[in-house]
């Protein structure tokens, strides 16, 4: 069975396994020909708790800023490894169970996603639920979760003390 995938979107959230699924997500992009997102989801949950539901505009202003300079800092590297040029970034506010199983992939019409198997701790999986299991659940295009890093090892699980 061969397949080729067009508009392949990876959710990142800046931690190890996201970046390895950055990486493996652009190979994939790369050996199909594809143009590759790379997708960064505020939470608008965690302001409303923390900030009664208002948050300062110098606050989201930094917030976008820092992200678009990670975004693009991981852009320019995933380009160099996997001689990629077709890759756009993007920051999206809202609840990234959501943003990244419906919403983007219908406005950019993606094909595949391509995701770590988790950026959270026990505690937030626990409280939140796994946002690459809801996606895995529920998005109408194939979903790819990656469990291992870019050489291939299963992650150690983190010891809490």
């Amino acid at each position: 069975m061969e397949s080729n995938y067009n508009n392949i979107l990876v959710p990142v959230d800046g931690s190890a396994q996201s970046e390895d699924a950055l990486a493996k997500g652009a190979l994939i992009a790369h050996n199909n020909g594809a143009h590759l997102d790379v997708l960064h989801v505020l939470s608008t949950q965690q302001y409303g708790y923390n900030y009664g539901g208002m948050v300062d505009g110098d606050v989201i202003n930094n917030l976008v800023e820092d992200t678009t300079d990670y975004l693009n800092k991981s852009v320019d590297r995933i380009k160099k490894e996997a001689d990629l040029d077709d890759i756009q970034i993007h920051i999206r506010f809202g609840n990234p169970k959501t943003v990244i199983a419906f919403e983007f992939p219908k406005d950019h019409k993606s094909d595949l996603i391509v995701m770590g198997a988790t950026g959270m701790s026990r505690l937030q999986r626990v409280l939140e639920g796994s946002v690459s299991s809801f996606v895995n659940r529920s998005a109408k295009c194939d979903v790819m979760v990656v469990r291992t890093n870019k050489e291939n090892k299963p992650y150690k699980p983190v010891e809490n003390n």
